[in-house]
């Protein structure tokens, strides 16, 4: 018997070579004899296609798999909409780097036709919720698999907040901003600004200083179940932004607080059954293979 039986389709809008790429997925899934239901707003790139569409949140109540073609920002947006209906995502790289999209066109129906007989790693990562309060009274909330950023927005001026993890003070700091990530996120901007990798099975959470003014200041490993807090300053001449896997934007003001803690509900993620976080990490980050001739 089949696991995955009923397969929905998200892809990334905008893209001639996303569209190539679904219809090269729907014409293999429908001719396997697999029920495929089209995310709503993909369906619309692919006029005359005879499937059945649904809402994102549909997917999550009817599929066993949902496969997400585009980039990794592509599946950030899945895994945040899809994580609470616990259905496994499978990714098909057509972005740029791919942490989380590992499978390629070129391999698509091979490496799609051993992950539908069974050969397949899963994993589980989880995400992070952010929660900003002024006044004691919710003002916003996002979700993040990748990370949390407290950032100036438009303005170039630094921003003025203190840090406590667990409730406990750990500073004030004067600076561009903070990244809270995920270990899914280290690879992301996490590691652009400095901070350390983190293996996706850790339980942990690494806080990123963004151009700190001051040279002491470095990154912070703690538990994935520590609460974070931010407090922006009082006397704060900008109003600055806190943005969720950079797709989603909350506006702050002087005195708001923001709460981050990890989200009750991990994402399932599919893999070729060779996937491996190392070789992931030497092929896109451009690491030596071969021990250099002396």
């Amino acid at each position: 018997m089949d696991q995955f039986r009923n397969i929905g389709v998200i892809g990334r809008m905008g893209s001639v070579k996303v569209v190539e790429t679904l219809r090269q997925l729907r014409n293999y899934l429908v001719n396997e004899n697999y029920q495929v239901i089209l995310e709503s707003d993909t369906a619309n790139m692919m006029p005359g296609h005879g499937l059945q569409v649904a809402s994102k949140n549909m997917l999550g109540e009817i599929c066993d798999l949902v496969i997400v073609v585009g980039g990794d920002g592509s599946l950030l947006g899945a895994a945040r909409e899809l994580a609470k209906a616990k259905i496994p995502l499978l990714g098909v790289n057509r972005g740029r780097l791919g942490f989380l999209t590992d499978i390629s066109p070129a391999e698509l129906e091979e490496r799609l036709g051993e992950v539908l007989s069974g050969k397949y790693i899963e994993e589980t990562r989880f995400l992070l919720d952010a929660h900003v309060e002024r006044d004691g009274e919710p003002k916003g909330f996002g979700s993040a698999l990748n990370d949390v950023v407290l950032h100036p927005g438009k303005s170039t001026r630094m921003i003025g907040f203190d840090l406590y993890i667990d409730g406990h003070f750990v500073y004030s700091q004067r600076s561009d901003g903070l990244i809270v990530s995920t270990p899914t996120g280290s690879t992301a901007y996490s590691l652009s600004a400095g901070g350390p990798l983190l293996h996706p099975k850790l339980d942990a959470i690494v806080l990123v200083p963004m151009f700190p003014h001051t040279l002491s200041s470095r990154p912070i490993v703690v538990s994935g179940q520590s609460e974070i807090k931010l407090v922006i300053g009082e006397i704060n001449e900008t109003y600055p932004q806190v943005s969720c896997d950079g797709q989603l934007d909350i506006a702050l003001a002087p005195g708001d607080t923001i709460r981050i803690v990890k989200k009750p509900f991990k994402v399932r993620l599919i893999h070729p059954k060779d996937h491996n976080f190392y070789a992931t990490c030497r092929d896109k980050l451009g690491w030596a293979s071969t021990i250099a001739a002396s």
